[in-house]
């Protein structure tokens, strides 16, 4: 199988490049169970968070224990954008998003509960790669809904095209 070597700090991996669609092949990376990836991602972003952030969101399962290593280091709260409503959420707020890793719509929302801990604060998004931008554009849309103001991205790569809205450790291409 071929792959493509990364550092992120002063770990090294080689992500499998895998097909998500006919057309296009990725360099996957998954950082759930990667301690060691986790904890140097965490801290290297951490240390690239802007000062004035009240609050990190990040959006559920992959990019959840970055958010919690860069929460630790930063002092900052986190929130999670959960993938799925439940019963228990109060007036929650949602939106669907397609991502290019999934590659058919899914659901993100946010618990009413979180609401407060955003309206008026300044707030990093937090993800482990983006790529086409949908899933950041729907997390955006919902921050600034219940009036939160994005004053930062960050993820661990940036994949396909550049985005210069994004902090972060490094760039993954798309591949043939």
């Amino acid at each position: 199988m071929d792959t493509f070597k990364v550092q992120i700090g002063r770990v090294t991996r080689d992500l499998p490049i895998v097909p998500v669609s006919p057309d296009i092949k990725v360099a996957l990376f998954n950082m759930l169970g990667d301690t060691d990836v986790t904890e140097e991602a965490g801290r290297e972003l951490a240390q690239k968070l802007p000062a004035d952030i009240d609050v990190l969101v990040t959006p559920e399962v992959k990019a959840l224990s970055l958010a919690h290593v860069i929460s630790r280091e930063s002092g900052k709260p986190y929130i999670v954008i959960r993938k799925t409503q439940k019963p228990y959420m109060v007036d929650p707020v949602a939106r669907e998003v397609v991502s290019i890793t999934t590659g058919k719509p899914q659901l993100l929302v946010l618990d009413g509960f979180d609401v407060q801990k955003i309206k008026g604060r300044k707030v990093a998004i937090v993800d482990d790669v983006v790529s086409s931008g949908g899933t950041l554009h729907s997390i955006r849309q919902i921050i600034e809904e219940v009036g939160g103001e994005v004053a930062a991205v960050v993820a661990v790569f940036t994949e396909g095209q550049e985005r210069p809205e994004v902090t972060a450790l490094g760039h993954l291409p798309l591949f043939k």
